[in-house]
């Protein structure tokens, strides 16, 4: 079935892209979601709403999980499940910012096999599917094979530097660089322009689904904060923390990571 979803998700990212870009992100309605849950604009209620019809539409049996919809239990019991991000980057695509995405991807007893990423306003579109690599705008990508922590340039926010995340109490050297969608962050490091990128809060499956696979995909490594390789379609979809780089890379930030975060030397759990 990758095969068949993934040119199934192309079509209805680029919809969403159609769609989207019909709004201006600083004149676009918005509200703040409760318990500081972050904004919704009109426009991701739009996108939400076509893939909602479109999607399960084309797939009957497939479960749905989605930012813009209230979940249901329903798709516990579903063996495939579309996990989507209408617009990962709302806060950027308010402020009018190009740097925002849509975030598509099914999900097969917990494993992604078939993603996308979609830029719009940057006419970027990464792809992947199972054993078929990753792709952007049709051509192949890979990730970086930095041989050292050293050497890397990593995606993170700031906060991911906090001395307590850290086994020896601070944070390693690398060169630090940040983009505002969660999604994008992935995709720029299966397309090699970064070489790791961390977050270490819980983080919501929708936001990490689509790049999950394409990291995979590039031939990089992708886990929670703690190592464990990443499954999906949970009673309750969040992840604790990732952690995706070329391999070399990523087995060095995780031997620095403390996995309690603790950051006090000898006492992170194993």
């Amino acid at each position: 079935m990758p095969a068949t979803d993934l040119p199934l998700l192309i079509d209805a990212a680029l919809e969403a892209g159609r769609i989207a870009t019909r709004y201006s992100g600083r004149t676009a309605q918005r509200w703040d979601k409760p318990e500081g849950a972050g904004p919704v604009t009109e426009a991701d209620l739009a996108v939400n709403a076509m893939l909602e019809t479109r999607l399960p539409g084309a797939r009957p049996g497939y479960g749905w999980l989605s930012e813009e919809t209230e979940d249901s239990t329903d798709r516990l019991a579903c063996e495939r499940v579309f996990i989507v991000d209408p617009i990962d980057g709302t806060r950027s695509f308010a402020e009018g910012s190009r740097t925002w995405a849509h975030s598509l991807a099914v999900a097969q007893g917990g494993i992604v096999t078939a993603a996308v990423i979609y830029l719009p306003q940057r006419d970027l579109l990464y792809a992947a599917a199972t054993g078929q690599g990753a792709t952007l705008n049709g051509e192949p990508i890979k990730v970086s094979q930095k041989a050292t922590l050293a050497e890397a340039e990593i995606l993170a926010a700031k906060p991911n530097l906090d001395p307590r995340h850290w086994r020896q109490g601070s944070a390693p050297d690398f060169a630090r660089a940040y983009r505002p969608s969660l999604a994008y962050r992935m995709a720029l490091v299966g397309q090699g322009r970064f070489d790791g990128m961390l977050t270490l809060r819980p983080s919501w499956e929708w936001d990490i689904a689509a790049g999950d696979l394409i990291l995979r995909e590039a031939l990089g490594r992708c886990t929670d904060r703690t190592g464990q390789p990443l499954r999906f379609n949970n009673p309750h979809p969040r992840l604790n923390g990732i952690v995706a780089a070329g391999t070399r890379v990523h087995q060095q930030l995780s031997d620095a990571l403390d996995p309690a975060g603790t950051g006090i030397p000898g006492t992170a759990k194993t």
